[in-house]
């Protein structure tokens, strides 16, 4: 699959917040006792190329890199067992984040519409086939900002795994061929500012299988 095809084909871009310890235990937040689900549309994807662009008024740009888990196959109701049947494959992601802009809708108990879904809002890597990632309990997930290092960790401290997020997701929404879904950021999530470059990559059993670079404009 070409990546840059997510923009025609794909139908939703369905992300879930909080889903690693470390990151929880960094912002001084409780184990979540299910996924929190959040929308981005697809007008906020960028592939290799483009730019990553800070919306007017946001003074707190954050990075936030992602295991991203492509649909193949649509489904609803999926159980945990049959949730990997539906995964085309894989894909290195940013969930970029006006910060301000959400710390200021979670304070007034508004949704987080502008701080996670503007243009730009969803930088994708390479699509990896499922085949090429046998086992995804410990892939590794880092990001560096002008070649230093911010984000590094596995999925293995994830909270919940890839197939029970499918399975949950599947109960509320049918999940169709071409959807993204974001599986969340490992601790280390900050800022980042215009005429820095991120760079970020996934590596399995020490082979890096995506990788992605976005200058911020």
């Amino acid at each position: 699959m070409d990546i840059s095809k997510f923009r025609q084909f794909g139908k939703k871009i369905i992300c879930i917040g909080r889903n690693y310890k470390a990151l929880a235990a960094e912002q001084g937040n409780p184990i979540p006792k299910s996924p929190i689900v959040f929308f981005k549309p697809t007008t906020s994807y960028i592939t290799p190329g483009d730019d990553i662009k800070i919306p007017p008024g946001c003074k707190e740009f954050f990075h936030e890199v992602e295991l991203g888990v492509v649909i193949g196959s649509g489904g609803k109701n999926v159980s945990e067992d049959e949730a990997m049947d539906l995964v085309a494959g894989y894909s290195c992601c940013l969930d970029m984040t006006c910060w301000d802009f959400q710390c200021a809708a979670k304070a007034d108990g508004q949704p987080w519409a502008l701080a996670k879904g503007f243009d730009t809002a969803c930088p994708v890597g390479d699509f990896i086939s499922k085949d090429k990632v046998k086992d995804l309990s410990d892939v590794r997930i880092w990001l560096k900002i002008d070649g230093t290092t911010k984000q590094d960790s596995s999925t293995s401290d994830m909270i919940f795994t890839v197939p029970k997020i499918i399975s949950y997701l599947s109960q509320y929404f049918t999940l169709e061929p071409g959807d993204l879904i974001l599986t969340g950021s490992p601790a280390g999530a900050g800022p980042v500012a215009s005429g820095e470059t991120i760079e970020a990559g996934l590596e399995v059993n020490g082979e890096t299988v995506s990788t992605i670079k976005y200058p911020v404009k």
